[in-house]
């Protein structure tokens, strides 16, 4: 018996120890980075090769293009900014068919995010134009799901990722607020129609607002609140702090991800259903990647106390690795629908690899923002050239981070490859000052580097 005892205690530490190496392995920041870079790649090969589902500027490509902007700016490869300026050429830089229709203008967020690269004003010339007549339009109608209110109205609750953001980043693209104050205003109106207080979840749209899972409780869909909180965070990010409004969605933004994060599955992902999680079994990675992707945000932008939620994304982020093929395929992503359905391991659509690629973005600093003895530099170029930048770091914030530094033994490298890259330390007389490399910087590009010791 007691052989026995021993047996299923050792079979438990090798299962445990097997868990923990995988956990540890999925996060670091190469292998964020290559997760990222597989997704991002098997999803282009796969639209050049087989073709596109749906039209260029449909939403589902829209919120493929928010995490494909977000892969671009920590790529170092201006190929993927050029495989979106072709998107932008192919849709003639136009939205879609419908004006006034969150999902035929989510694509305006891909627009803007080139144009404030490449000032290419033909880029946002058609959806400015559409955004400029919703800033003066009265949005008056209430939002019941009746007479096609969705093609006036931010009447479900999925709309608050497609046209909030893409009004914010207009704003953050011209300088001009009134996108971002109409988004703002829009945001709250559709909040006090959908969101139950009480369970600080938002409802689908009106349909749903009496109806019951199996097991007795409101449905309140996964992926619609993954879309939720993560149009929250992209209007957050562009929003000034001053704002009159930015009160009002941190506070939403801080109940949502409490919520959430009680709602989070053993396995670290939401399912389709999130209040009877078991009439779904499995996993759904586009609503966990935007709520990982939201969730990380908030923590590396201090909402979010880092010890409450980084367990939380840490096993969001497993989630949805352990979703990816070995070719790079994400599956478990739910087909394109308004409720809760069942999803399988070869489920794949465009906006999931969106979601995946939004929360890498965000996982990436997370990880090196919270690794002790290192000094992590970050260095953006905002321009639309490639560029060599000599980049200086004070010895005296090195030493805030690494106590110990030695300038003998100080090394960097680039956090998301380990790249060593050749550095030099500046002395005056006998005292180390100043840090000094040099790095290439492709177009758009953001890029994080780790000075540690050897």
């Amino acid at each position: 018996m007691n052989k026995r005892i021993s047996l299923f205690f050792l079979i438990l530490f090798f299962l445990s120890t097997g868990v923990a190496q995988s956990q540890s392995s999925a996060l670091t920041s190469d292998s964020i980075f290559f997760q990222m870079k597989k997704v991002a790649d098997w999803q282009w090969k796969t639209l050049e090769t087989v073709g596109w589902k749906n039209p260029k500027k449909d939403w589902t490509s829209g919120a493929m293009y928010t995490g494909m902007v977000a892969w671009a700016k920590i790529a170092n490869d201006e190929t993927y900014y050029r495989k979106l300026i072709q998107v932008g050429e192919d849709n003639k830089w136009q939205v879609g068919k419908y004006r006034y229709f969150a999902d035929d203008y989510c694509v305006g967020q891909l627009y803007s995010q080139l144009y404030k690269i490449y000032k290419d004003p033909k880029y946002i010339a058609d959806f400015k134009a559409l955004a400029d007549t919703i800033t003066t339009l009265p949005h008056t109608e209430g939002l019941e799901w009746k007479k096609s209110i969705y093609l006036r109205e931010w009447a479900w609750c999925d709309a608050l990722f497609m046209g909030p953001p893409a009004l914010g980043y207009l704003t953050e693209a011209t300088g001009d607020a009134k996108y971002l104050d109409k988004s703002a205003q829009l945001w709250m109106k559709t909040t006090e129609y959908l969101y139950d207080k009480d369970e600080h979840l938002y409802y689908r749209d009106s349909r749903y607002f009496d109806k019951k899972e199996k097991n007795g409780t409101k449905v309140f869909w996964g992926r619609g609140n993954g879309w939720v909180i993560g149009g929250l965070v992209r209007v957050l990010s562009v929003m000034p702090k001053n704002h009159p409004e930015r009160k009002k969605l941190e506070g939403l933004f801080t109940d949502m991800s409490s919520k959430l994060a009680t709602l989070q599955q053993p396995d670290g992902s939401w399912h389709a259903s999130l209040l009877d999680p078991a009439s779904y079994p499995s996993k759904e990675t586009s609503g966990t990647g935007f709520i990982c992707y939201a969730m990380a945000w908030g923590i590396n932008n201090g909402l979010l106390p880092a010890k409450k939620y980084q367990p939380v994304v840490n096993k969001a982020w497993l989630a949805l690795v352990t979703a990816v093929h070995p070719d790079g395929k994400l599956g478990f992503v739910q087909a394109q629908g308004a409720a809760p359905d069942k999803v399988t391991y070869n489920d794949t659509d465009v906006y999931g690899v969106g979601a995946f690629l939004l929360a890498g973005s965000e996982m990436l600093p997370l990880y090196l923002n919270h690794k002790n003895n290192v000094f992590i530099k970050e260095v953006y170029n905002e321009t639309a050239s490639s560029k060599k930048q000599i980049v200086e770091v004070k010895w005296s914030d090195i030493k805030k981070e690494i106590k110990k530094a030695d300038p003998k033994k100080v090394v960097v490298t680039d956090a998301a490859t380990h790249v060593l890259i050749p550095s030099t330390i500046i002395y005056k007389g006998k005292k180390p000052q100043l840090l000094q490399y040099t790095v290439d910087l492709s177009t758009g590009t953001n890029r994080y580097f780790e000075i540690s010791t050897k």
